[in-house]
């Protein structure tokens, strides 16, 4: 029987390791990548939506879905995030919700260069449903029953706890064409326990380094290169790539991206976006190349992202000049 539960815990690293989910449009979720990116926005208020689905071919697959909403006062910039995240036979599942602060710093008079801090605080659910696991005593050494009991007895199928992350980011307008946009970020600074038994299974520190550029060639076209590099525990993962970015229709303020992205060791992601105005629908797709190709088919994740701007109406001032009166 041991050694079932712990081919299982070897299947999912995610359980064993303490392994946080991760996002192919990473820029698409910023609360997740850096709690300085709370009100790090031109608008009043900020809604994003994300959803991914991935391996599909594989036994049962692994579907996330995220919702964020930021906003800022001042200097202050405060948002939630919350998330839910599924794998495996036995429906391990992480409920998430997350508070975000983040105070923006100016370098100079113009606003050019803005240095922003942020802290994260999350409460974090686990959640495992043994009903749907198999085990040995299940097989009598000629056939496989399901029917037949276990004989397994479990303490607990759930774990609270508390998690607390650091991040800073920093705005830079270097010239009319480029700016960047760049964070470093580390979560779960508190590694909490999440095992489900006495053994202590601590949750590794993940860290975060992106830098999201933007270069104007003209009115038309922009050129976005990003990166991501990400480590929690014994694995890393580094993105790479970027989208270019149309200015379709400048009277109806619709825009269109398209891009690739180069998840190392693992996949190749198409990456699709339309913009209109307040809103922004971007979906991309995982192509498999790492050893899980005859298993996966190269086949790896589906991602949608939604995301939508607000802005408080600011009403025109009319100075008005007050003329003499003449006699």
């Amino acid at each position: 029987m041991k050694h079932v539960v712990i081919f299982f815990f070897l299947l999912h690293g995610s359980f064993l390791m303490g392994q946080d989910i991760h996002w192919t449009q990473f820029n698409d979720n910023p609360l997740f990548q850096n709690p300085g990116n709370a009100g790090a926005f031109k608008e009043d208020l900020r809604i994003i939506a994300n959803y991914r689905n991935q391996w599909r071919s594989v036994t049962v697959p692994f579907s996330t879905s995220s919702f964020s909403v930021d906003t800022k006062y001042k200097q202050w910039g405060l948002g939630f995030l919350g998330f839910h995240d599924q794998v495996g036979d036995g429906k391990l599942s992480t409920l998430e919700g997350q508070a975000n602060i983040s105070y923006s710093l100016g370098f100079d008079r113009l606003a050019n260069h803005s240095f922003r801090p942020g802290l994260n605080i999350g409460f974090n659910y686990r959640q495992v449903n043994w009903d749907l696991l198999y085990f040995d005593n299940q097989y009598n050494g000629y056939i496989f029953n399901p029917n037949a009991p276990t004989n397994e007895t479990f303490q607990s199928d759930s774990k609270m706890n508390l998690s607390v992350g650091l991040g800073v980011i920093d705005d830079w307008k270097w010239n009319e064409q480029w700016t960047f946009h760049s964070g470093i970020a580390c979560f779960n600074l508190n590694r909490p326990n999440q095992g489900f038994y006495n053994e202590v299974v601590l949750r590794d520190v993940r860290w975060t380094i992106f830098t999201k550029a933007s270069y104007l060639l003209n009115t038309d076209w922009t050129i976005q290169p990003s990166f991501q590099w990400s480590k929690q525990g014994v694995y890393q993962e580094l993105m790479l790539g970027g989208l270019a970015r149309y200015a379709f229709s400048q009277r109806d303020k619709i825009q269109l991206y398209g891009g690739l992205w180069w998840r190392n060791r693992d996949a190749i992601a198409i990456n699709l976006a339309y913009e209109k105005g307040p809103m922004y629908v971007g979906i991309s797709y995982d192509i498999n190349y790492s050893k899980l190709v005859p298993a996966s088919n190269a086949r790896g994740g589906f991602e949608l992202s939604f995301k939508y701007v607000l802005s408080r109406f600011k009403p025109k001032q009319i100075i008005h000049r007050v003329c003499p009166d003449f006699i």
